[in-house]
């Protein structure tokens, strides 16, 4: 066994990545605080070629060095706005047509394992999603839970309950990523 060198890999340019089929998946960061899980979550847009990242209130917005720093270029390659607030960022993505998700330990979420096969159609037209992560310490606002089509939950058995935001964005985005992968 032997690592893979970079030619490899076969990496997208910039320009190869802007014109890349994208994932029917927006990510909606609901005032995150820290500009390490801003830009670890854009790392993670990057490898699941989601559509956009909408950040939301006071989350920080590139360019920042602290951004950058976990980010690795992904704020060069991944198409993302800023809205004032998260419920204007829902409001537009319904108005767009998303389905929008909440990740949150809330009654009546639906496990993330479950998810695919029972909250996602099992058909060839894929069906376009938001996810919505929510601050660090309070998760997703309450109002913005309200008008959410539902919640996903990632199945946790230990003691905390709770991930670091950009863990639970890689653990949701590699869910979704091999639904479409599976559904295209």
């Amino acid at each position: 066994m032997r690592k893979l060198s970079m030619d490899e890999l076969n990496r997208k340019t910039v320009a190869e990545f802007r014109s890349a089929e994208k994932n029917p998946i927006v990510v909606v960061l609901d005032n995150i605080r820290s500009m390490h899980n801003v830009g670890s979550v854009f790392r993670t847009a990057d490898a699941f070629l989601v559509t956009s990242l909408c950040l939301c209130g006071y989350t920080p917005r590139p360019p920042h060095r602290d951004i950058h720093k976990t980010a690795l270029g992904a704020t060069e390659t991944v198409h993302w706005t800023y809205n004032n607030t998260t419920m204007d960022a829902i409001r537009m993505l319904k108005q767009d047509g998303y389905t929008i998700w909440a990740v949150e330990q809330a009654e009546g979420s639906i496990a993330l394992d479950a998810f695919s096969t029972t909250a996602l159609p099992d058909e060839n037209s894929l069906t376009k999603i938001a996810v919505v992560f929510g601050n660090e310490v309070s998760g997703v606002d309450e109002e913005v839970l309200k008008h959410c089509d539902g919640c996903i939950e990632i199945p946790q058995s230990g003691m905390k309950h709770s991930l670091n935001i950009s863990v639970a964005a890689g653990i949701v985005l590699w869910e979704l990523n091999r639904w479409v992968r599976k559904n295209r």
